[in-house]
């Protein structure tokens, strides 16, 4: 089964003080890095969608198979994971691997080891010592309801809840690491 990445990395960074797409970590950019995470793990296709840097940042996209601008960016990251998985549906993939651009720490291997389970019927979250964290595999069943609820900030996460029966949780924290960048104090590289 083929199974693409979809790096979202549209917003503003309002918190952070500037888009994340373009901040600097561990000698590249966010957009770069999750490019060469997704290349390393082997997918089929990698996908990033732009929005609020999309004119700074697209010179940085190089690594991505398909750039895709999202002009509703704004409205949250549930539009551009919309936006992404409507930019996939015309593709062989029968999942998708979701990344955030503001979580670096995420490795090629927690990308393999999530998709080591890739199905058109599956969920997947990778798993940090008991919380469910990133990468999310998104099976090509569900990605007309994900796109149905993915709203404002909440991308799938509503859509996972509903289906948590179903939702395969497998371990990366011995791999990958889950920070989430939303603030410069947080940025060892900053």
């Amino acid at each position: 089964m083929e199974t693409a990445g979809l790096v979202l990395a549209a917003g503003a960074g309002r918190r952070y003080g500037r888009a994340k797409a373009l901040v600097p970590y561990a000698g590249s950019l966010l957009v770069e890095r999750g490019a060469d995470t997704l290349r390393s793990a082997g997918v089929s296709l990698s996908v990033v969608v732009l929005g609020a840097s999309a004119p700074e940042a697209l010179p940085f996209t190089g690594g991505y198979d398909q750039v895709v601008t999202n002009p509703e960016w704004a409205s949250g990251l549930g539009s551009s994971l919309r936006a992404g998985l409507r930019a996939l549906a015309g593709t062989p993939a029968g999942a998708v691997v979701v990344l955030l651009v503001d979580m670096p720490e995420v490795t090629p291997s927690a990308v393999r080891r999530v998709s080591a389970h890739a199905a058109a019927d599956a969920l997947v979250m990778g798993g940090y010592e008991g919380r469910r964290g990133h990468p999310v595999l998104l099976g090509r069943d569900h990605w007309d309801g994900v796109i149905a609820v993915a709203e404002g900030d909440r991308g799938a996460r509503d859509y996972l809840r509903a289906h948590a029966e179903q939702v395969r949780v497998v371990e990366v924290g011995d791999v990958a690491g889950d920070l989430d960048l939303d603030v410069p104090e947080l940025n060892p590289y900053a």
